[in-house]
């Protein structure tokens, strides 16, 4: 049995590749398209290693401490100032390096220390500043390049990020920009487990995205299956029988997996290190950080050779292959519909014990939600020949081009809906996930508080620079509006470890009318703000004559600890949300009553309005807050922000829906091919009949038309079904974002018009009477 076996297949590859240019035509095709959909499975299988490199990377040059204070200066340690930055919405990871000793640690990938004035980058960086349009960032990094910085140091390849040298932090040390440090392989911040929704989308994000490669790879194993047919009819004439034919058939296309695999491999590599030269969404990585799970490779090796048979085992038991000829010309039986009805059915039936669990009432059961949505999706694909065979079937009268296309799909209905399965299968899945992150995204959204229309940006400056002037320089800012400068610090009863504290605003009057409501004010004036949310501490530290301390001291941060008497005199005020959203308390001080010795205890926060349309705004101010300390912080405002987690997710699915989609094309383009060569000789036949050459483009158009949009809206109706149960699953309101929808199938037919468009050519040189030249 297994010599049988060994004997019919070894027959059946060595047809594939002995078969002269027909069978080497079929088996590269079969080869591209398994090659297109394994590249991409394994790239599927890099993805973790890629994320836990990048981590690695993070981790190994982590410069913060986690509540373990002030390190004491050695002649192992080195200071490290937070200085990121931003450049047109591009993320600037910055830090200046102050070595204390000839044993400070060097972060990973920098050689040696850069001098103040000097500065290591990374190639992408270096590769900015040398741009034409750089020229504000060459302005707030006015350092000198020395050396680019090595992978090592790096999480991905388009990363921008710099190494400064830095001078005078000592002073800023344990302050929330500059630490000292003997290691840079810090303490490992707690990680924090997925919660079920977020889970729930990492799930369906995977089975939408390797769907479609299943798809086509099954698809792809099928190609050119009529001309194999009448070479199996051959060999029945010959002798072999029904099963042999069917071994040997399998052979082929086990060969075309194997060279698929093969081709897979090469198209991975070559992706790998493409790879290591493209941002997605601000999405990089190193070639290096690509290495397949060799567990997952093993089963890809595995399965794509095995599904390839199996495959082509299932569609030969519709065919029935005689001595003289392929009984699939006439016309097959009418396809059921009871039997593709299960699938869907049973995804839901898998599916609906956990309709309503939300993030409240447990997790959801993983092998359930996976198996659902296969089984949903899977069900576009059973249900998708039956719909295209019994649309066609109604069709009749029309142009001689839509005769000739509907003639064609009545014929061979099922080739043209495995052409269009992996689209419908991925516009499906989009739809649904579309849906999904909709609707959880208020839930991992949460409004800033910041009050747009009084301020845009705000720039933090250290303590020990003036921040009146650094108020009157960034107002002079080209764009700015407005510019109110307040210093915050706190005051508590006692120099170290006060048992109670409370915060500290000092600014001139209209800079503390931002932040609460004064009933009178001038310089010299202190103000107690009375019923500020959360603060239970000013009623009691605010009677007069109490002696207090400024900035006091605490074990994870030293402090100047000047002494202040409350006055007597104080005033009361109201409180007022200030740009940020935050209803301060404690005291407020104008700038003549701070006490000259608590200077140095207050650091600057500027509260910035700029005129957006002035182009480069925000750069301006980001400018002018470099000049006035490397240590100042800017930051732009926003109504709401994200989780982090949801948004890496988001961010994923984008990165692999952008490959999926790339996939999509490349395997239609593959698959039109095919069926273009199939038909090579008919059109060339009609060609020389007369037929204009505009009427068979149009036929062909029509032909790909028509399964396309009967596959979108079955995609539809699939995506929005999905959508809906995965939404009542998380507790959350179903509600259909109809542009959303429309965007995704709008995208899956262009996909699809631009694999047509790119098929014209190679269809009007086959348009030739020679095509019907034989050998």
């Amino acid at each position: 049995m297994v010599v049988q076996w060994s004997r019919d297949l070894a027959m059946g590859a060595k047809f594939a590749f002995t078969g002269g240019r027909e069978g080497w035509t079929r088996v590269l095709l079969t080869g591209v398209g398994v090659g297109l959909g394994v590249a991409l499975l394994l790239l599927t299988t890099a993805i973790p290693n890629a994320m836990q490199a990048r981590s690695d990377r993070e981790y190994a040059r982590m410069d913060m401490t986690y509540g373990s204070g002030v390190a004491p200066k050695a002649d192992d340690t080195v200071l490290v100032a937070n200085v990121d930055t931003q450049f047109r919405g591009s993320d600037i990871r910055g830090r200046q390096l102050e070595p204390e000793g000839l044993g400070a640690p060097l972060p990973p990938g920098v050689h040696k220390f850069p001098a103040p004035g000097e500065m290591v980058v990374s190639p992408a960086l270096k590769e900015l500043l040398e741009s034409e349009d750089a020229a504000l960032l060459r302005e707030r990094l006015p350092y000198r390049i020395t050396d680019t910085i090595d992978e090592p140091g790096l999480i991905g390849s388009a990363e921008l990020a710099f190494y400064a040298g830095g001078e005078d932090l000592a002073p800023h040390a344990g302050s929330r920009d500059v630490v000292r440090i003997d290691t840079f392989h810090a303490q490992k911040a707690p990680s924090e487990e997925l919660d079920p929704v977020l889970l729930l989308l990492v799930l369906t994000v995977f089975v939408v995205l390797l769907m479609p490669v299943g798809v086509f790879i099954a698809a792809a194993v099928r190609f050119g299956g009529e001309r194999r047919d009448r070479r199996l009819a051959a060999l029945r004439l010959v002798g072999a029988d029904g099963r042999m034919t069917r071994r040997i058939a399998a052979g082929e296309a086990l060969s075309g997996a194997l060279l698929g695999l093969l081709f897979g491999i090469g198209f991975f590599l070559i992706g790998r290190q493409i790879a290591g030269s493209v941002s997605l969404f601000d999405f990089s990585v190193f070639p290096s950080y690509l290495d397949p799970t060799p567990a997952l490779a093993v089963l890809i090796a595995v399965a794509v050779p095995g599904a390839a048979v199996a495959v082509t085992l299932l569609a030969l038991r519709g065919v029935v292959i005689e001595p003289l000829g392929v009984v699939r010309t006439a016309r097959p039986a009418r396809r059921r519909l009871w039997w593709r009805l299960l699938l869907p059915l049973g995804g839901l039936a898998l599916l609906a014990p956990m309709i309503g669990k939300g993030t409240q009432n447990g997790d959801f059961n993983e092998y359930m939600v996976t198996g659902g949505v296969v089984l949903l999706l899977v069900g576009v694909t059973a249900l998708l020949p039956w719909v295209v065979e019994s649309v066609v079937a109604r069709l009749n009268s029309g142009p001689v081009s839509w005769q000739l296309a509907v003639r064609r799909l009545q014929l061979s209905s099922g080739t043209a809906a495995r052409m269009v399965n992996g689209i419908a299968v991925a516009v499906a899945g989009a739809i649904a996930l579309q849906m999904l992150f909709s609707g959880v995204q208020s839930a991992y959204t949460e409004s800033t508080g910041q009050d747009l229309t009084r301020a845009q940006m705000q720039v933090s400056v250290p303590a020990g620079v003036p921040v009146a002037d650094a108020g009157r320089q960034l107002a002079g800012t080209r764009g700015v509006r407005s510019a109110v400068a307040l210093s915050d610090s706190s005051v508590g009863t006692s120099r170290m470890e006060p048992d109670g504290s409370t915060g500290l605003t000092v600014g001139d009057c209209a800079a503390l009318r931002e932040v609460a409501k004064l009933p009178s004010c001038r310089e010299g004036d202190v103000f107690a703000v009375q019923g500020a949310e959360y603060d239970t501490e000013t009623p009691k530290l605010a009677e007069p004559g109490t002696r207090l301390f400024i900035d006091p001291s605490y074990e994870s941060s030293p402090g100047t600890e000047a002494a202040w008497t409350v006055p007597r005199d104080i005033k009361k005020a109201e409180p007022r949300k200030d740009p940020t959203g935050w209803e301060r308390g404690g005291f407020l001080i104008t700038t003549k009553a701070l006490p000259a010795a608590a200077a140095p205890a207050v650091r600057g926060e500027i509260y910035v309005g700029i005129d957006t349309a002035v182009p480069d705004v925000r750069e301006f101010v980001r400018n002018t807050a470099a000049e006035i300390s490397p240590l100042a912080d800017s930051m732009t405002y926003m109504a709401s922000e994200r989780s982090e987690r949801y948004d890496s997710i988001r961010t994923g699915l984008f990165v692999g829906a952008a490959g999926v989609l790339a996939l999509i094309g490349a395997s239609l383009l593959v698959s039109q091919l095919e069926q273009l060569r199939e038909r090579r000789r008919l059109l060339s036949a009609l060609v020389a009949f007369g037929t204009r050459r505009r009427t068979l483009s149009l036929s062909v158009l029509w032909q790909t038309a028509i399964p396309v949009t009967l596959g979108l809206v079955l995609a539809a109706v699939v995506g929005l079904t999905l959508g809906s149960v995965l939404l009542k699953m998380t507790a959350t309101p179903v509600a259909v974002d109809w542009p959303s929808v429309l965007a995704m199938t709008g995208i899956g037919a262009a996909v699809v018009l631009m694999v047509t468009a790119l098929s014209v050519p190679p269809l009007l040189r086959l348009m030739r009477p020679d095509g019907l030249r034989t050998e």
